[in-house]
């Protein structure tokens, strides 16, 4: 994690949590406060659509990942990554590099006193060490896989799979700065709306 600097760059506030923890409401509720959100998984879908990496990814991963459009088929790609670990850090090798630069040219056009980059592998792959703080979004494991379930229309396997591929929720909870649980019931604008004044008084 970077140190918290006193130039006019906003901080970076990274935002993780396990798949289906509710990482994209709780973000939601940052933007309504007026707050820079930068999500790395909808930047990193526009890469699909690049042909550069579209070239890319075909190379490794073969062409039948490869939509009659010229873009990347993101579930043909998602069913051969999440079964083989190897070819899925391959993959964010070629992916992550883009995303920090993106997210680097994006934070030199914002001016408010902190952005969020949310991420569900923060960790995983050393974005925290861009970051000046970490708030990791917390859900137990079963509300998280029904949730996955029911949104994604997919199998607990499936969604196993790609748990598989992540630090457990709590390890994250662990190593984060601060925690919001989102439960439902649970006073989630309460809680952001404290980090939020406490972020605006670094």
């Amino acid at each position: 994690m970077c140190s918290m600097s006193s130039s006019n760059r906003p901080l970076r506030i990274g935002v993780t949590g396990g798949i289906g923890c509710g990482k994209s409401t709780v973000i939601a509720v940052f933007r309504q406060m007026g707050v820079p959100c930068f999500v790395a998984d909808q930047v990193a879908a526009e890469f699909y659509e690049e042909p550069q990496f579209v070239h890319q990814v075909a190379a490794l991963l073969g062409s039948d990942v490869v939509s009659s459009n010229g873009t990347v088929d993101k579930k043909k790609v998602a069913s051969i990554v999440f079964a083989d670990k190897e070819k899925l850090n391959a993959l964010n090798s070629i992916v992550h590099p883009l995303v920090r630069q993106r997210f680097d040219e994006w934070c030199l056009n914002q001016d408010s006193k902190y952005v969020l980059f949310e991420s569900a592998i923060l960790y995983e792959y050393g974005f925290d060490a861009l970051m000046d703080k970490v708030i990791c979004i917390y859900l137990d494991l079963e509300e998280r896989i029904r949730r996955v379930k029911e949104r994604d229309n997919v199998d607990r396997a499936a969604i196993e799979a790609r748990i598989q591929n992540q630090l457990s929720a709590e390890e994250k909870m662990d190593r984060a700065d601060w925690v919001i649980l989102n439960y439902e019931g649970n006073p989630r604008l309460r809680q952001v709306e404290y980090i939020h004044s406490k972020f605006l008084q670094y």
